[in-house]
């Protein structure tokens, strides 16, 4: 019971991951590469404060978000002057550069040793030590991405990024100022994705410059377009799918190093399949043109 609790309690965080990379590709239609560096420097934030600080993670989850959208407008505003496969590319580079930060920065990350002994949420009087707790706390994490979000989609912001995602031109032709929305939606991507890194540093208790590879992001891309691209919905059947059918494979007795390759492998059969037969995913209403 308690295995099943802890996939669920991955598939909540991957599913506010794959929310955050949906509003860029999926509503805004920015193909980015990079996103799993948002959640990396959440993650070591909060977990640095906490650390060394002493700052509650209550405090250190909204400040390692609030870092990581301050990064995203940073890293954002060079990136918009960049479309198509460039801007792919560059938030690529941008991820890749994040990673080999927390590798190489060891006074201040501990390198590839990783940060252990970080210590959970907790309320007066209790922490969230078992496993349903901390449940409990990811599925209203979940909640509240899934209602701030759906909310952003459906007012007249969201209907602009929408509209710059179908024809950017138009968008430009009636007044809108494209970058402006174009980072916001950057920025705000990256603040929930800083969300789930730091729930994933403070649930495993550890975290190292490996949880944040260039394959975390594709994995999360891949969850946004196997779900469906523009669609709420579609985050939630992505996430769920491909943190759940690959764990199947360990009830066929496989060791790791069989086990872990042939998770990459199907990964990457799925994005073929995908892009051959629906484009725009499972419930998704959007395709890269």
């Amino acid at each position: 019971m308690e295995y099943l609790l802890h996939i669920l309690v991955i598939s909540g965080i991957y599913i506010i991951l794959t929310l955050s990379l949906n509003l860029l590709v999926g509503f805004t239609g920015l193909p980015a590469l990079g996103h799993i560096a948002f959640a990396c420097v959440g993650g070591y934030t909060s977990s640095l404060l906490a650390l060394n600080c002493g700052v509650s993670p209550w405090i250190g989850l909204p400040l390692g978000a609030l870092l990581a959208a301050l990064l995203g407008l940073v890293i954002g505003f060079p990136a918009m002057r960049l479309k198509g496969d460039y801007l792919a590319l560059a938030t690529f580079g941008f991820g890749v550069i994040v990673y080999s930060v927390a590798k190489n920065w060891v006074d201040l990350t501990r390198g590839p040793m990783g940060l252990p002994g970080i210590p959970k949420f907790s309320v007066p009087g209790f922490e969230l030590q078992p496993v349903w707790a901390y449940l409990l706390l990811v599925v209203l994490f979940v909640a509240l991405t899934t209602f701030i979000l759906s909310r952003i989609v459906n007012s007249p912001f969201g209907r602009v990024l929408v509209s710059i995602r179908e024809d950017e031109i138009a968008a430009l032709s009636i007044g809108k100022n494209v970058t402006r929305y174009k980072l916001l939606a950057f920025m705000i991507g990256a603040f929930f994705a800083g969300i789930a890194g730091s729930l994933y540093a403070h649930y495993i208790t550890f975290i190292d410059p490996s949880s944040f590879t260039a394959m975390e992001s594709i994995a999360v891309l891949l969850m946004v377009v196997f779900g469906g691209m523009g669609s709420i919905r579609g985050s939630f059947v992505g996430a769920l799918a491909l943190v759940i059918l690959p764990e199947l494979l360990r009830f066929l007795g496989m060791p790791s190093s069989v086990a872990a390759p042939l998770r990459q492998m199907i990964y990457g059969l799925l994005l073929v399949l995908l892009m051959l037969y629906r484009p725009q995913g499972i419930v998704g209403t959007y395709r890269f043109k």
